[in-house]
Order: C-alpha cells, then structure tokens, then sequence
C-alpha cells in the first residue's frame, strides 16, 4: 500500500517534471510543444515505469524508517549515542529524499535509467549544491509559509462572517476549523505541483548553465542570482535534452 502510494507520487512529479521539460528546452518557434502531457504520461507508465516504482520504493524504505527512528526516540530519548544516532541517520534519510527527487527529475528529462540519472544528478548536484539546496529549501518553506497564512486569513475571515450574520455559537469555530482544513488541502496540492515546477525549471537551468547553453533567457536572469558552490566543466551527456 504504501509503495503503491510514494510510486503514484513519484509518477506525478515525472510526469510534471517531463511536461515542463518540454516546455523550457523547445524552440521560440514551437514555444508550447504539443501533447507534451500525453508524451510524459507515456513515458511514465511505460519505459520509465521501473524507474518510478524503484524510486516509489525508495522513498517508502525511507519513510518506514524515519518512522521508526521516531517511535524509538520516542520510546528511549535518553543516552547521548542514541541521539547523535538518530541525527546521523535522520539526516543521511533526509539526503536520500534530496537525491532521489532530484533524480526521478534526470529522468523524466533525459529518459536514462533509475542508476545513470542518480549519478547524472550527484554530478549536477556536486558542482551546484549550494544553490540547488537554496531553490529546494527557500521555495518549499515560502510556498508552505503562503498556504498556511492564506488558509488562516481565510478561516478567520470566514468565522467573522458567519459570527456576523449567523447565530451559530460554538459551531461557528467549527465551520472555520473545516473552512481552514479544506482550503490547506486544496493549496496545498497546488504548491505541490508549483514546487514541483520550480525544482523542475531549476534542473534545466543548471543543465543549460553546464552545457553553456540558453533555452529560457528569462529563466537566465533570475536563477543566475543564485549562490553556485562550485564551477567545472560540463559532464551532462549529449542526451540530456533528449526529452
């Protein structure tokens, strides 16, 4: 069940991952490739449907685990060894995650197995690090910052209405609790799919950056802001734009 659920995440990323990468390496001329939804969703459920279940049962290996060393620290938070062993492994867990989105994101864009992509990533990771680790952590903490106060205006808002034109009581602390519930789902799966796109537009950046190439001028100006940890030449094969 739960490596049916993380499979059925990753293929939503590949595929997002590959529709966008449609978008950012075609040509001015056929600026909006068609069928690139269908083009990505073929890919995902056929050739690359391995690579998204071994990613799926990565990410349920994972999470199994984190819960595991959750309950323990629960259970037994005493000793000093037991703590620094718990922040060891939460933090090797939590660079699995890094790698693995970042890979699962190689792959929709070149089609390269599940092993070539984690490597192509690791390489494009060690040379960008610094910055790859700022777009993931400053977009998904903004846009989650973003939900959470907007469904929290929201609730409020709709509390002071029905406080205003109701006579409710009690209940009305109670239709905004669901009002605020509903609507930080629903955002939520839309910053799901933005932050999807935000990493998914960073990878081909640092792709073109590597090949010394400009697909997205636009995309130029603003990521070329961003912290680089470290220049080399290129290693991205020549199938990388291959999407």
């Amino acid at each position: 069940m739960l490596w049916s659920l993380t499979s059925m995440i990753e293929a939503q990323v590949y595929v997002i991952t590959g529709t966008i990468a449609q978008w950012y390496f075609a040509k001015e001329e056929d600026s909006v490739p068609r069928r690139s939804i269908r083009s990505s969703l073929r890919n995902a459920f056929g050739p690359s449907s391995g690579t998204i279940c071994l990613s799926g049962l990565l990410i349920g290996i994972v999470r199994v685990v984190r819960t595991a060393v959750d309950s323990a620290r629960r259970e037994d938070a005493s000793g000093i060894v037991n703590l620094v062993l718990q922040c060891c492994v939460n933090m090797l867990l939590s660079w699995i995650e890094f790698l693995n989105k970042f890979t699962i994101n190689f792959a929709a864009i070149t089609g390269e197995a599940y092993c070539t992509s984690a490597r192509m990533s690791y390489e494009l990771l060690k040379r960008n690090l610094l910055s790859a680790v700022f777009v993931e952590t400053v977009s998904t903490r903004l846009l989650g910052g973003i939900v959470f106060v907007f469904s929290a205006i929201y609730a409020i808002a709709a509390w002071g209405i029905l406080k205003g034109v109701t006579d409710l009581g009690v209940d009305s602390y109670f239709v905004a609790l669901l009002a605020w519930a509903v609507l930080i789902v629903v955002l939520g799966f839309f910053i799901h799919v933005l932050d999807n796109v935000v990493d998914t537009v960073y990878i081909c950046y640092a792709i073109d950056r590597d090949k010394g190439e400009v697909c997205k001028q636009d995309v130029h100006e603003v990521y070329v802001h961003l912290p680089i940890s470290r220049n080399s030449r290129s290693t991205v094969g020549p199938r990388t734009l291959g999407v």
